[in-house]
């Protein structure tokens, strides 16, 4: 740029100095053509300036431009965030509702009969977990409270024996006077339990947004642990008391199993003390 307003300069000098030399009555003042340099440069730098704030204009455009594109996106992304949260809050009742079947209790026993007024007592127990050792007692046949007569006179093979089925019959009547109670205690408790469930479920399906938080739903899960925790130790009890009637059962199998080998190991000694004599001379005897 300089060197075109030297040049312009210059060629404005010589055409001063021809017309100067011609007699056309222009003189060259070099002050004045200073001052024309000097406007020059002025205007030539108000262009650079004007061109600058053009660029910084297009600069920030640009930089606007971008802001509102990211602005756009960012509402875009709220917009889908909120129809998934609408579509989370009404998704359990419009898509789990229709697959839900009515839970079936565990059902208390009915009073069909009561013949000998023995039975009702049992009935109750069973459905309460109340006096069930009364209850069972009183439907079963009495077990003895002494031993049976004689019991100190037979051999302590025999006594072992005896002692041995007792004790069967007295640990079977535990046993089953516990399952009693614990099968009667797990019925009464169904109703509160199922209101529990049914609580959750209506929880799990409301469209109520304060029931779509994070916090809401931890709490139901930690609340369905709870009960399945319940239910695995009511399963819990109801095996351990059928492995205990188990262990009766076999207990009583063994009984027979022993008892069985003592009469075979005695039976030579039992044969020679008892049998023979009582049946001496009768072979003699039929002879005659």
């Amino acid at each position: 740029m300089k060197r075109i307003v030297l040049t312009l300069t210059a060629m404005f000098s010589l055409v001063t100095f021809a017309h100067a030399q011609f007699g056309s009555g222009i003189v060259y003042d070099p002050t004045q053509s200073g001052h024309a340099v000097v406007q020059i440069e002025h205007e030539e730098q108000s262009i650079n300036n004007q061109m600058q704030q053009i660029e910084n204009g297009q600069k920030v455009f640009t930089n606007t431009v971008r802001i509102a594109e990211t602005a756009i996106q960012t509402y875009n992304q709220i917009v889908q965030q909120y129809d998934l949260y609408h579509q989370m809050m009404l998704a359990p009742q419009v898509l789990y509702s229709r697959f839900l079947s009515p839970m079936s209790d565990l059902r208390m026993l009915d009073q069909v009969s009561n013949t000998y007024g023995n039975s009702a007592g049992w009935v109750n127990s069973a459905n309460t977990g109340n006096g069930a050792s009364a209850a069972y007692q009183q439907a079963s046949v009495p077990r003895t409270t002494n031993t049976i007569p004689g019991y100190g006179a037979v051999s302590i093979a025999g006594q072992q024996q005896i002692a041995a089925q007792g004790a069967t019959v007295d640990l079977g009547d535990s046993v089953l006077t516990n399952n009693l109670a614990v099968l009667g205690t797990i019925r009464t408790n169904q109703t509160s339990r199922q209101t529990d469930i049914t609580n959750l479920e209506t929880a799990t399906q409301s469209q109520d947004p304060s029931q779509q938080t994070v916090m809401a739903e931890l709490q139901r899960m930690n609340q369905i642990l709870l009960l399945q925790l319940r239910t695995m130790q009511d399963a819990n009890q109801i095996n351990g008391n059928l492995a205990l009637q188990q262990i009766v059962a076999q207990k009583q199998q063994q009984d027979t199993l022993k008892a069985g080998f003592q009469d075979t190991a005695s039976y030579t000694s039992t044969y020679q003390t008892h049998v023979t004599p009582a049946y001496s001379g009768g072979a003699q005897a039929l002879t005659y």
